[in-house]
């Protein structure tokens, strides 16, 4: 299967956007979240429609050498997305942040989301972290970091939970990316 991992254009933005109530849907099982009234996936009443709800996201592509929206593709087709963000959108001194990464679930178990992640970490050389939720909901999500990233950094990564500001109580992974392909 060809993998791809590029920066998603603002002509293409729409393809995450499409993905990412999927992303909020499976967030909810595992933090055990409740729709709004809207059944849009927010803690608030503020959105009432998806579309009111991606204004949010048109930052990604306002702030270009800041923050990055990756699309990930599988041989061709939309298969999840990664954002990753850089000064002054971190909670702590690395140099990057996996702010938001998604694989859909027909694309899962198949090693995609450890070569996208990996895709993403060589660009961007330098001091990492991302963070996922802590819980015993969440054991799928973190036994894939814990196999990724120790792929990926032979085994040289740090895990620990954090309280990180805006986000709570998470599961932190750091680690350091020597770049590459």
């Amino acid at each position: 299967m060809n993998i791809t991992v590029k920066l998603c254009s603002e002509a293409d933005k729409q393809i995450i956007y499409n993905m990412y109530p999927l992303y909020l849907y499976d967030l909810a099982e595992i933090r055990r979240v409740l729709p709004n009234t809207y059944g849009v996936f927010e803690d608030t009443d503020d959105f009432r429609t998806l579309q009111e709800q991606q204004s949010l996201f048109d930052i990604w592509w306002q702030k270009e050498n800041i923050l990055y929206p990756y699309l990930i593709r599988a041989d061709g087709l939309p298969a999840g997305f990664g954002l990753v963000a850089t000064p002054p959108y971190l909670v702590d001194d690395s140099e990057y942040m996996l702010n938001e990464f998604f694989v859909m679930r027909p694309f899962r178990n198949q090693g995609i989301g450890e070569k996208a992640a990996a895709a993403l970490f060589n660009r961007f050389p330098g001091r990492w972290m991302l963070f996922t939720t802590p819980t015993s909901d969440n054991e799928r999500t973190q036994r894939f970091w814990r196999k990724t990233l120790g792929n990926y950094s032979l085994d040289h990564y740090h895990e620990r939970d954090e309280d990180l500001p805006h986000f709570g109580m998470m599961k932190v992974f750091r680690f350091k990316s020597q770049g590459g392909n």
